[in-house]
This record gives structure tokens, sequence and C-alpha cells, in this order.
């Protein structure tokens, strides 16, 4: 993985430096909490519901097992005892004291880490595959250009100010694991036919009040003209984007106004007059970047099907441990290797996305005996080992056992990617996190859940849609009605190759109902589907009518909610 070079290091700790200045002259009330608020939001801070939340930085989520070590001790010693995995491959922290948040960044500094744009109305954090580099369908790994545009939009004077925020994810594999096209960039990298490296350009994606899919703007764009062509989208947006309206200051909402062709022809327009001479990356550029994402030492391993693997387990293992295969092993590029999900989903303990401080040092000790010393994060806020020996995942699976992180319910029901909610977040019209504890409770079997097979369930606590409702096989979100809290459902979103935005089933749903709404919803899938039918593939052959109808069956349901 990428390492800090001089100028990196100088950055971040002048940074953290920076900040702390801020900070005291914050607390001697030298500085309005109105002066300050940009000063922090450009540190990753946020003022939530209780206390003080930071946001720290995992570009293109990789992280180090020293860096799994840092972020434990800041969740012991800074936190309560825990951090929150995002939907963006970061980290939150949502316990924070003021004068303590300048300890933090330096704390992060020392080991390669900020919270430097993950808030603001600036470029965020670039996310991309987390089987980047090592995903048997790969034609490109996006690391590298991930690296090199992360460098070109730190701190980028020209967008440091925004009409709102802006969002990038580049795949380089034949699967979207990325969720690509619901980004306002989108970046999908190829191979042409002389094998120069390539890329496809979506624009104008996005969740929210207005869920769009991104369009396809531009195809073959050399790689070394990605930030031209970046800077001339970027720029369109900044001088048209609107600034009157909060809620209207996406590209998405310019893109949708103009028309796909209309906004092309006003980039391309500025991109002709920059491409020649401005921001165009070099192959020295690729040589200083590229090397940082070599392949580890790997042995040559001899091939172990999974049927000697559990037979090679206890009888009373078997069972689940064939589960734990099945859903949190993937295959690797390197034969003999494999890679692993550690689900962070368990059922009822805490929210989705979250680790303890103690499951955080575990997992950097298990990174260091079984993965490189490295992991990654998802977007479904799980955690990966990409570089696992396959005649070590029994001693892997077992020693995640005793960690209580050896669920294999990845991609399955409980699975369920959720916001903070009501409880922490400022913004939230309703609580997130008890509704996914609810429906993990009440599909607590295991043998059912893998009954029922491949499904997502996806909760946001507001219209942000910071938990992906709308893209969710069944999104759920909090909505407010006089003071009260209620849930509206959407069925029919999907993620990766076969993107779309889910369909709003109707009137919305009190808190305590959602369990049982779900379980229709189940009941429905599970009478209607064809053998081996996923949930999303029975739901496109019969229409959302059966869904909508069990649904609301001896509900208290109020009018629909938009």
């Amino acid at each position: 993985m990428y390492k800090y070079d001089e100028i990196d290091q100088s950055l971040v700790s002048e940074r953290a430096a920076q900040f702390a200045q801020q900070v005291i002259r914050r607390l001697n009330q030298q500085i309005s909490e109105d002066d300050f608020k940009p000063l922090r939001l450009q540190n990753g801070l946020y003022l939530q519901r209780h206390a003080y939340m930071l946001r720290v930085a995992i570009p293109y989520g990789m992280l180090s097992s020293t860096q799994l070590r840092t972020l434990a001790k800041i969740a012991k010693y800074y936190d309560r005892g825990y951090g929150h995995f995002t939907t963006r491959q970061n980290i939150q922290f949502n316990w924070i004291e003021l004068k303590e948040a300048p300890l933090i960044l330096e704390e992060l500094a020392a080991v390669e880490m900020h919270a430097i744009q993950t808030s603001g109305n600036c470029i965020r954090n670039i996310t991309s595959d987390p089987f980047a580099g090592v995903a048997a369908d790969e034609e490109v790994d996006p690391r590298p250009i991930c690296e090199l545009l992360r460098q070109w939009s730190t701190l980028h004077p020209e967008f440091a100010f925004l009409p709102r925020k802006f969002k990038i994810a580049i795949n380089g594999a034949k699967q979207d694991r990325t969720i690509l096209l619901c980004h306002d960039v989108g970046i999908e990298l190829k191979r042409g036919a002389n094998e120069e490296l390539l890329a496809n350009i979506y624009v104008g994606g996005g969740m929210g009040r207005t869920p769009l899919l991104a369009e396809l703007i531009k195809t073959d764009l050399p790689w070394q003209d990605l930030p031209s062509y970046l800077t001339a989208l970027l720029r369109v947006y900044n001088r048209y984007g609107r600034r009157d309206n909060i809620y209207k200051a996406r590209i998405k909402i310019l893109v949708k106004a103009l028309g796909i062709e209309e906004f092309a022809n006003q980039v391309h327009a500025e991109w002709e007059g920059t491409q020649s001479h401005y921001d165009r990356l070099t192959q020295a550029d690729w040589d200083r970047v590229a090397p940082h994402f070599t392949k580890p030492p790997y042995k040559t391993l001899p091939h172990y099907s999974p049927q000697r693997l559990i037979a090679e387990v206890f009888p009373n293992e078997q069972a689940e441990f064939t589960r734990w295969l099945k859903r949190n092993v993937r295959s690797h590029q390197v034969p003999g290797y494999a890679s692993v999900t550690i689900s962070l989903k368990p059922h009822g303990n805490h929210a989705p996305g979250d680790a303890t401080a103690l499951q955080m040092q575990w997992i950097a000790d298990l990174a260091d005996q079984f993965s490189f010393g490295e992991l990654r994060v998802t977007h479904e806020q799980n955690l990966v080992f990409a570089d696992v020996e396959v005649t070590r995942l029994i001693d892997l699976w077992r020693k995640l056992c005793d960690f209580g992180l050896g669920l294999s319910n990845v991609g399955l029901l409980t699975d369920i990617i959720a916001c903070p909610g009501g409880d922490f977040c400022s913004l939230a019209n309703a609580k997130s996190l008890p509704i996914a504890k609810a429906i993990q409770e009440r599909f607590d079997n295991l043998d059912y859940l893998h009954d029922i097979g491949d499904i997502s369930i996806n909760i946001s606590g507001c219209i942000n849609s910071c938990g992906h409702h709308h893209v969710g096989n069944i999104g759920i979100l909090g909505v407010d009605k006089d003071g009260e809290e209620w849930f509206q459902i959407t069925l029919g979103g999907a993620q990766g190759n076969e993107a779309a935005i889910g369909k709003v089933i109707g009137r919305a749903f009190l808190a305590q109902e959602i369990p049982d709404v779900i379980e229709r919803i189940i009941d429905v899938y599970l009478q209607e589907r064809y053998e081996d039918e996923r949930f999303i593939e029975t739901f496109w052959r019969i229409g959302l009518e059966p869904f909508k109808k069990a649904a609301y069956a001896n509900t208290s349901s109020v009018e629909e909610l938009v």
C-alpha cells in the first residue's frame, strides 16, 4: 500500500498543528462557533446530537495493521471504546471532546492518516473496490490511479468551496463493487486494444432527495488525461451548480437540468482549452506511485479444494465452516490464496459497521498473521483480508470465532448497511440502529438466513441517504411525521452491474411494524421464487404489487411520505 513521502507527511503534520491552534482559540472564545465551523469541517469534525464526531479518511479503503491499531487506540482513549466504519470506506468516532481533537489528528499523522476532506463542499475521499489487486475478475488494478487522483484532489485550491460535496468512485474489475453509478463521478478503468490504460467516465449519479444513476459522458479517456478532464468537469459544476438551494446543489441536478449531451458539450469545451498543458499525468507520476502496489511475497502453493478444507474441521464445525466458506471467502488471482470478508454485523450486539477497540486490535494482529499486515474497508461496512493462504483458512476462521467475528452472513439479510441515524446524527429524522437490531433479532436463525440467500437491506435515518437505502433490495428510510418516527420502504434497488434505484411501495410504517413488514415481504419471495432465484430476480419477474400487498396487511401505516 501507499507510503507517505516527505510532502504527504509534512502536509498532515502541519495541518494537525494548525488545527490545534484553531481549537485553542475556539476554547478561549476567541473564535465564534460560526467562524470555527468551516475550520473544523475542513478537518472532518462535525458537531452532532450529543458530541463532536470525527470522520477519518481511509483512502480507497486500504489500511495497514499499524493504522488499525492507532484507530483502536483512538476508540479506547478518546471515544467510548468503538469506531464506526462508513459506507464511504472511512471510520467515524462519535464521542469526541473538542479539546482532544488535535491530539487525535497528531496520532493519525504519526501513522500516515488524517481527516482532511472527509467533510465539507470539496472532493471527498475517493472510494474503490475493496478487492483491488486480488480480485479474480479484475482487468486493471485501480489503486495507482486512486492514489494519483487522491494526490491531485487533496486541498485542490479551485475546488475547496464547491456548490456541494463531490464523490468519486473508481473500478477496474468486470463486476462493479463500488456503486459506481451512484457517485458524482464514476471512473471505469479498462485496457485498450494495445493494452493501454483507458477510462470511461460516468457523471451525475447520487442518492439523497433525487436518486439518479450516473450517465456515460466520456469513453476511452487516456489515463494521463484524467486530472485535466476531471478539472474541466468540476469547473462546469463549480460555475453552474446551484448555490441558492442546498438540496439542488449536487452535480446530478445540473446534469439533469442541462441534459447529458449539453453537459458533455460544456465539459468538452472547457477541456479543449486546458488538456494540452494543464494537469496531465506522466509516466514519471506512474513510476513514482505504482511500485507501492506491487504484489506481496506470495508463496507457490498447491491447489486445496473447499471439500478438503471442510473434511479437516471437526464434525460439529462443518456446517458453520461450510457456510463461512460460501459467504465470506472469495477467489483470488493467485493459486493457493483467498480473500476473506470479516462481518461487522453481529446479530443484535452492536450497530452495523461498529468495531470495538479490542476487536480492532485483534483484527490488526490477525492481519499481521494472515494477510501481510494489510486490510480493506468495504462500502458495506465490513473488513477484508485480501491475501490469505487457503490452507490457513481454518485457523483464521477459528480465531475469528473466538473473537466474535466469525459470523457467516456476508450478503445475507442481516448483513445490513445502516447510517448512525438519530442516535447520533443531528440531521437524522429517525433512529436507524434500533431498526437494524430488530431485523437482525427477528432473522437470527442462520439456517433460515442461508435459505433466503442473497438479499440486501439498507437503512438511512434521513433523506441524505448515508445508508444507501435507494440501492438496497429492501430500503428503509426514516421520516418525520408530526414529531414521530416513521419508516418508508423501497423495493427493487440494486448495486453492482445491475444498479437500480428502489421504488417506494407506498405509505410509511411505525418502527415496531418494520420487522413484521420485512418478514411478510420475505415470505412473498420464498413463496414465489424459482429454484436458485435471488430476491432481486424474483422482484424483477413478478413486480412490486405482490410485495406491496403483503407489506400492508394488518399495519398502522400513514399516508405516503416523500
